[in-house]
């Protein structure tokens, strides 16, 4: 599949069979986030990668809605970035995570990013909080997303090209 199609054709993915992910599928994940570009070079990006099923339940209720998806994957990564390394460390860690969803779908895996940057519990406790009491991550360190990964247990029509909302690109 070229990159065109491969565009087209991914999808986010919430459900997911049992099968786990190969140790080659896994790392060549990791290969794409890690040689995925950031600002300067900075390669402030820390990865935690999520294959134990408590850890992938309680990685689900990092916040109050919207992450549920992470306890049914066989595997998630959380994407966290060194704040203290680089000023623009939102964008580098979520060029990170698609560049590692776009590789997935290349494998004919699927995934789906749970925001958590900015998200959280309903009584105000940050998602980005209780990541950092399950995993460990030193302060200097934000989360940005989970990205879970595993075989389709569902399928996704591909993008509808009538769709595209081509009155918002702006030619000067």
């Amino acid at each position: 599949m070229d990159f065109k199609d491969l565009v087209q054709h991914r999808r986010s993915i919430r459900r997911f069979t049992d099968e786990a992910l190969t140790a080659e599928q896994v790392q060549l994940i990791l290969r794409a986030a890690l040689m995925s570009p950031t600002s300067k070079s900075t390669r402030a990006w820390h990865f935690y990668v999520v294959d134990d099923r408590d850890m992938l339940e309680k990685l689900s209720q990092c916040k109050s809605a919207g992450a549920e998806f992470v306890k049914g994957a066989p595997l998630a990564v959380v994407v966290c970035m060194d704040t203290e390394q680089t000023d623009v460390w939102v964008e580098d860690g979520s060029i990170a995570a698609v560049t590692m969803q776009y590789q997935a779908a290349d494998l004919g895996l699927g995934s789906c990013w749970a925001q958590v940057r900015l998200r959280g519990q309903d009584d105000g406790t940050p998602a980005t909080d209780l990541l950092r009491f399950l995993l460990g991550y030193p302060e200097g360190q934000q989360a940005v997303c989970i990205i879970a990964f595993g075989h389709p247990a569902i399928e996704r029509k591909p993008q509808d090209e009538e769709k595209l909302k081509w009155e918002n690109v702006h030619i000067i």
